[in-house]
């Protein structure tokens, strides 16, 4: 830890004040006098603001760790935050054996990530405050957890604007090509090496689960990536078509079909927007609907044109359904707000001429907590709507 210390204006120490860990480079009056790391946090005033993780090139200046003035942050420190994150988990060991330990400022541990596949774990270094961390997370990652190995994902491109190398590598251990999760009564393989994510796309448990209690008649699964969706849609659904842009792709969800023992999904090789407009051309139907794309919204900016994007899909979708029919309908993208996406979906039942009842609005599981005062700690947003 260091002995240096950063001066922060009124700003940045309001945000602190409101809960918010960040404080950017522009708030900073004085930067500490030393490399990455843990330094101490003094307003104009000279008063103590808290602990923080110091990134000299990054525009996020500043992620608060903790405001005791005694604090020390060292390997005894880091190991209780851990415990505490991993603490919180543990109801999701009767239903999982593959989940988020570590959700960065969610857990109060910024820029850290966390997941664990079965014995493995994977780590996810997002600031050079952090990294210079990374040898005493690990040894109480491997106390905490006793894996059988880490691996860090650090190909992340934020990392390009901490000044960090991108890069995945083994850094305890061994971690297998393929790990088998166990999700719901639902096996897939997770590919940590080079899977999206750290090796699937574990925020989307519940509402696979959800998805999967509804399912009937005729089903499809949109953007359906490893067939995550489609193998929960095929457990009570008569038939499911498993739509998505990548061949290699649906070549691993027909894997996990057969992990399943399902017969019973129909795999399409298709972009999306193409297939729904062209069933709807077709006069096709069907009885249940999954809509999971990947961000259509990388920056503000983008947001008007995510959201036709979302507007069309959802619209198509809800016109293919049969009377009773069930459209689950989800966005990832951060910069589309859940009223937003809310207002996109009542726009696009209105066009489509369906009475749309709103069944639920989901969020993210318990392994990726959202902090009503941490914007960023929540991304994923959903709708399970009934059409007549």
């Amino acid at each position: 830890m260091t002995a240096a210390h950063a001066v922060v204006n009124a700003r940045g120490a309001s945000r602190w004040a409101a809960g918010h860990p960040w404080i950017f480079r522009s708030d900073v009056r004085e930067r500490p006098a030393a490399p990455a790391g843990v330094t101490r946090v003094l307003d104009t005033r000279g008063a103590f603001l808290g602990w923080a993780l110091w990134s000299p090139a990054s525009e996020i200046s500043l992620r608060l760790l903790d405001r005791a003035v005694g604090a020390v942050i060292d390997a005894a420190w880091w190991k209780a935050r851990l415990a505490a994150a991993i603490e919180r988990r543990a109801e999701l060991a009767t239903v999982t054996n593959a989940c988020r330990l570590v959700h960065g400022e969610g857990d109060g541990l910024p820029s850290l990530i966390v997941d664990r596949y079965d014995r493995w774990i994977v780590v996810q270094l997002l600031s050079a405050g952090i990294e210079e961390h990374r040898d005493v997370i690990v040894a109480a990652l491997r106390e905490l957890v006793q894996p059988d190995g880490i691996l860090a994902r650090n190909d992340a491109a934020v990392r390009d604007r901490e000044g960090l190398a991108r890069v995945v590598e083994t850094i305890f251990g061994s971690v297998p090509e393929w790990v088998e999760v166990q999700e719901h009564g639902v096996r897939y393989l997770a590919a940590p090496h080079q899977g999206q994510k750290t090796g699937a796309f574990l925020d989307q448990r519940d509402n696979r689960a959800l998805a999967g209690t509804v399912s009937r008649g005729r089903a499809l699964d949109c953007f359906a990536y490893h067939g995550s969706f489609a193998l929960h849609l095929a457990r009570r659904a008569q038939h499911v078509v498993a739509v998505d842009a990548s061949a290699t792709a649906l070549e691993r969800a027909r894997a996990n079909a057969d992990l399943n023992g399902l017969s019973n999904i129909e795999f399409v090789t298709r972009d999306a927007f193409d297939y729904l407009r062209e069933a709807e051309g077709a006069d096709e139907s069907f009885d249940t609907i999954v809509l999971d794309p990947p961000a259509f919204a990388k920056a503000r900016g983008s947001v008007p044109s995510a959201l036709r994007g979302y507007h069309d899909i959802n619209l198509r979708a809800l016109r293919l359904l049969r009377p009773g029919g069930l459209l689950f309908t989800a966005s990832c993208s951060y910069h589309v707000g859940r009223a937003e996406f809310l207002e996109m979906l009542r726009g696009a039942a209105a066009d489509a001429g369906r009475r749309a009842t709103l069944r639920a609005v989901t969020g993210q599981p318990i392994d990726h907590p959202e902090i009503l005062t941490i914007p960023e700690t929540g991304y994923l947003k959903g709708a399970l709507v009934e059409v007549a």
